[in-house]
This record gives C-alpha cells, sequence and structure tokens, in this order.
C-alpha cells in the first residue's frame, strides 16, 4: 500500500464514515433507541464505545483487504513468521493488558458511589478473564495443532 492511498483512506474514514456511525449510535440517531426511535426502548449498548470502534475499524480492514489483494510472496519461508524477540513480545503484551484496566475500568466515568465501584471491578473482573482466557486458548490450540507448547503465539 502507498503513502496516497493511505492517506485517502484515513481522510474518508476519520472525517465521512466513523462520524456518521457514530452519530447512529451516541449522537440520537436510529441505534440510540427511546421512544421517538425506531430500532428500540434500550437502544444501543456500547460500554467504552468497543462496539462502534472495532466494528468500524474491523468492516474497514476487510473492504481494504479485499479491495488490495493479497500480498505477493507473502508466505514464502515459514521461518519468517516467527517472534524474533519473545522477552519483548511478552512484555508489549503485559503493557497492553495494563492499559486496559486504565481504559475500560475509567470508563465507568466515576468511583463516587458504590454502584460505580462495583461495576469498576465487574469490568476488571471481565478484562482479566476475558484477556487470560483467549492466551490460554491460544496456548491450547498451539499445542493441539503444532504439538508443542508455544508462548510466542499467544
Amino acid at each position: 500500500v502507498q503513502f496516497p492511498g493511505y492517506l485517502v483512506f484515513t481522510i474518508v474514514m476519520t472525517s465521512w464514515i466513523y462520524p456518521v456511525v457514530v452519530h447512529w449510535t451516541w449522537g440520537y440517531g436510529w441505534l440510540s433507541g427511546g421512544a421517538e426511535y425506531s430500532i428500540n426502548s434500550t437502544g444501543f449498548m456500547d460500554f467504552a464505545g468497543s462496539g462502534i470502534v472495532h466494528m468500524t475499524g474491523g468492516v474497514a480492514a476487510l473492504v481494504g483487504a479485499a479491495i488490495v489483494g493479497p500480498r505477493k510472496n507473502r508466505f514464502v519461508g515459514e521461518e519468517n513468521f516467527d517472534p524474533h524477540n519473545l522477552p519483548m513480545v511478552i512484555l508489549g503484551t503485559f503493557i497492553l493488558w495494563f492499559g486496559w484496566y486504565g481504559f475500560n475500568c475509567g470508563s465507568t466515568l466515576g468511583l463516587t458511589t458504590a454502584a460505580q465501584g462495583t461495576m469498576a471491578a465487574q469490568v476488571a473482573m471481565n478484562t482479566t478473564i476475558s484477556a487470560a482466557t483467549g492466551g490460554i486458548m491460544v496456548l491450547i490450540l498451539r499445542k493441539i495443532i503444532y504439538k508443542k507448547y508455544d508462548i510466542g503465539g499467544m
């Protein structure tokens, strides 16, 4: 992908696509719910924006991959796919995981009441369980597929 194509994609994505999708859900659009909106009385529930951000980014990535197509000679030489520095891979994973706690728990927007504290605690527990489960499942699947444990796959 060349820089001008990336620049066009970025401008279109940030100036038109993302604002429209955000308005549909957070900006009192047709997905936000309520008596005057058509979807339902509750609307679209999106804690911390994860649904909007990941759905929009995922669809954009899928469309981009479909337009660009596969890279030539991408899968030549299996050794090119091995992680080069496992300690840095693991450190980066833990830094990202730690950052999730600030973002996810901070998205409760307060800790002044018992209810907010309980919600933040539940969010922290969900963050821990989901990340740990994902890592353990990759470890198990790598063992089943490759017949050896591979921490680089986590």
